[in-house]
């Protein structure tokens, strides 16, 4: 097996074991067997747990930005692309396996005693929140409207996840529209 499949297999398996039962629940041993890659190969690529955890949340940070993106720019006015993060929350609340957010998940189990994973979660809210500015800026709204924003979206991850629901989506676009409407009367 070549350097790119042991790697993409090893990640593809770390990501859906560390989503599904924590990261800390889950042993290199595990994470071998699920992917199919020898045990010595996957030290080759990754020296150790942390480094396979930083690698998943990289890949799954840009993957996520991509997503939001084209979610958000598919919308035919700023405004729209601002409620559509909201869209995009309830679609993804709704998946079968949503467990909440792993970046909050992964800050939770290991933020205190991991500098590099706080460091990448910390990367990807302010990504996300950069993002959401931009479309804040774009829709002609004042910056601290986007901070609101940020509030009510990491919110509605961390209530869905643990009412097993997409509806706090809902309950946040509904704010978020709340908040829009009140500026554009002020």
């Amino acid at each position: 097996m070549d350097h790119t499949t042991a790697e993409a297999r090893l990640l593809d398996a770390a990501d859906t074991l560390f989503y599904e039962r924590g990261i800390q629940a889950v042993g290199m041993d595990a994470i071998r067997q699920a992917s199919g890659v020898s045990l010595k190969r996957t030290y080759q690529l990754f020296p150790s747990k942390e480094h396979l955890v930083e690698a998943v949340l990289r890949r799954r940070d840009l993957a996520i930005r991509e997503q939001i993106s084209a979610y958000t720019s598919a919308r035919p006015t700023p405004t729209e692309g601002v409620l559509a993060v909201f869209d995009y929350l309830y679609d993804w609340f709704g998946q079968p396996d949503f467990r909440g957010c792993a970046f909050i998940n992964s800050f939770a189990e290991l933020g205190p005693a991991s500098a590099n994973v706080a460091d990448i979660v910390r990367t990807h809210k302010q990504a996300v929140a950069d993002h959401l500015a931009a479309l804040v800026a774009a829709a002609g709204r004042p910056p601290a409207l986007a901070a609101q924003l940020l509030v009510l979206a990491n919110g509605a991850m961390v209530t869905a996840a643990i009412v097993g629901s997409p509806e706090p989506a809902r309950d946040a676009r509904a704010a978020a529209q709340r908040l829009l409407d009140a500026d554009a009367s002020a």
